[in-house]
């Protein structure tokens, strides 16, 4: 029940530090992530991305070196497991003071795909946004609610210490009566 591997497997937006992966996947097939290896054409493994719960078909591959050969293979990954990997895909990255002209920037590039300020948050993401704001207000009130709670007993306890201190006798007289009811009653 493995998946069938990516097919057209191809480099663009070559640049000295940079280039983009892309491939396609046969229909019928569900697809939850993918895995790309990257190495070198000496035949160091470099890098191994592994991106799940996505359908994206194109990855960025950054902190490339600049006029190196790569090799890279794509594997789809669905629900029982992962493909066979592609087929091996070479490249070459350019020298530094190889540019693209500045108006030649697509818009269907995923680098520059982040960079859109007029994107529009997918449904996923407002959900979490949600239920994160929501539960930040659930701790807030709990925390007013805690703290009137600790603020009621406080001033509670607070008024219990002041009224048995104005009850105590006073120094004089330990029969808890005051100075002046005893000398009243002598005057009558």
């Amino acid at each position: 029940d493995r998946p069938p591997a990516p097919v057209n497997v191809s480099v663009t937006h070559l640049r000295a530090d940079s280039a983009t992966v892309s491939w396609e996947v046969p229909e019928g097939d569900i697809i939850i992530g993918f895995s790309i290896s990257q190495q070198r054409q000496e035949g160091h493994m470099q890098r191994f991305i592994r991106e799940v719960n996505t359908t994206s078909r194109a990855c960025v591959l950054w902190d490339l070196e600049e006029e190196t050969d790569y090799i890279i293979q794509v594997q789809s990954i669905g629900l029982y497991g992962e493909s066979q990997a592609s087929k091996k895909v070479h490249f070459r990255t350019l020298k530094k003071t190889d540019r693209f002209p500045s108006n030649s920037s697509n818009q269907d590039d995923p680098t520059v795909q982040g960079l859109d300020k007029s994107r529009h948050l997918q449904t996923g993401e407002m959900i979490i946004i949600v239920v994160v704001l929501v539960m930040w207000a659930a701790v807030i009130a709990l925390f007013c609610r805690q703290y009137d709670i600790i603020k009621d007993n406080d001033s509670s306890n607070n008024k219990e210490k002041a009224k048995p201190s104005s009850e105590r006798s006073t120094p004089e007289h330990h029969s808890g009566g005051l100075l002046r009811s005893k000398v009243s009653t002598r005057l009558l």
